[in-house]
């Protein structure tokens, strides 16, 4: 059925929620540069290897629980393409009760996964200091991020984008303000940076307890949370976010791994990679936008039952996703030294980075097809193909990449991550046809 489906809006609708979600994006990756930036111009690299070491550290414990956001963003929209608000508010309590149990076990487990994380990280005893001490300020936020991860979820799911933004955009602007005031101000470092992200994400979370409100959701009452509860016996919800965390802690996985191999060659390479990772972050959430975009017009497109509405969301999305590839890679072609330049002032940093900056050049060109799978994965809530996605890259392509590549040093470690990016895209297509005909 087509339920007033309308061709002629197509472009409007994605750029409706893609422009929205990108500029919310943007945001995230311009936070990591600013607090590369705000320790890249203290007086010692150790600073910056510690937060590229902790932050790495979260991106693992809190980014391995992104499907949390993903999931709910799923189950959201093709709820919402039904017309089924029970489930819709539904998902929202499931998502966020989820969050706080996965919060709580995280900072009673505080300890041992400090220890464990430290134990694996290969770094200098000054830069092991300052990343500790940040880890025990910054884990402190997992309550607040994660809850915010399963209403930015929610808000994208219900096609409010303009209210995800907002939150997201709030939760920046704090956390940029406060990385300034504590480190410049106070003469803080890297305990700075981090207790700037623990003050954001609080922030953030009374702002979407406000916005939830605004869009007509109150506290539920006592049978609603049983019911919600009893939804997490639901095998097809939980085997969604099953294999979505599955899938997240590969890809963390692989960036710890990259961090990692880059630490065992010295804290200049360590600097370099944190300042060059900065622009994968960056072109990743830009495209993240039209992703995101995907994600709603896919699920509503199933629940609604229609099969050329998906197969037009993805086209458009990749056609403005990858002009806008091409367009990273000019720019990093073009000013990729002067962004550099910007990051940090250390020069044995900078002229590492300026070594190694083609394979920025080349990446975005390689890596748009799997952002823009993801979205029609995670539209269609296929957690398994994802899963199965991630796992033969990660372990079948990245990892004996990285091992057949190590005479080439740190060109062979970024060699490898292209590698990884480009072998997912490749593999989701395997699964395009099953996913149209499903519908």
């Amino acid at each position: 059925m087509r339920h007033g489906y309308q061709p002629t809006l197509r472009h409007r609708s994605i750029w409706q929620i893609a422009l929205p979600m990108v500029i919310a994006n943007i945001s995230t990756p311009l936070l990591g540069m600013v607090d590369t930036a705000v320790v890249g111009h203290l007086a010692d690299a150790h600073y910056l290897g510690a937060v590229a070491i902790g932050s790495m550290i979260f991106t693992f414990l809190f980014w391995g629980f992104g499907f949390l956001r993903m999931a709910t963003t799923g189950l959201t929209s093709q709820a919402h393409g039904a017309n089924n608000h029970a489930r819709i508010e539904s998902v929202l309590w499931q998502s966020m009760m989820l969050a706080m149990l996965i919060a709580l076990l995280l900072l009673s487990l505080q300890w041992p996964i400090a220890q464990l994380a430290f134990a694996i990280i290969d770094s200098s005893d000054h830069v092991a200091l300052y990343a500790r001490q940040y880890f025990d300020i910054r884990i402190w936020a997992a309550p607040a991020t994660l809850l915010n991860y399963a209403i930015i979820g929610w808000l994208i799911g219900r096609e409010a984008a303009r209210s995800a933004l907002s939150l997201v955009l709030v939760i920046n602007l704090t956390n940029i303000l406060f990385d300034l005031m504590l480190v410049y101000g106070l003469g803080m470092n890297a305990d700075g940076v981090a207790l700037a992200s623990v003050i954001a994400e609080y922030t953030g979370l009374a702002v979407a307890l406000l916005i939830l409100k605004h869009h007509g959701m109150s506290l539920p009452g006592q049978g609603l949370l049983v019911n919600t509860w009893r939804s997490f016996a639901d095998f097809r919800a939980f085997s969604i976010h099953g294999n979505l965390l599955l899938r997240t802690l590969c890809l963390i996985f692989s960036f710890a791994f990259f961090t990692t191999q880059g630490a065992r060659q010295g804290d200049v390479v360590l600097a370099a990679n944190a300042v060059l990772l900065n622009f994968i972050t960056f072109m990743a959430f830009v495209l993240d936008g039209f992703a995101n975009a995907t994600e709603v017009l896919t699920g509503k497109a199933i629940g609604r039952k229609h099969r050329q509405q998906m197969i037009d969301a993805l086209l458009l999305s990749g056609f403005w996703a990858v002009l806008i590839a091409v367009m990273f890679s000019l720019v990093y072609s073009l000013f990729g030294t002067q962004i550099i330049g910007l990051l940090t002032s250390i020069e044995s940093v900078k002229a590492m980075a300026e070594n190694y900056l083609i394979w920025l050049i080349i990446a975005p060109l390689l890596a748009v097809w799997t952002y823009l799978f993801d979205g029609l994965f995670v539209g269609a809530t296929r957690g398994r193909e994802m899963r199965n996605t991630m796992l033969a890259a990660t372990f079948l392509c990245y990892l004996p990449a990285w091992y057949l590549l190590q005479p080439m040093g740190n060109d062979g470690l970024w060699l490898a991550l292209l590698i990884f990016l480009t072998s997912r895209g490749f593999i989701q297509t395997l699964y395009l046809k099953r996913i149209f005909n499903s519908v």
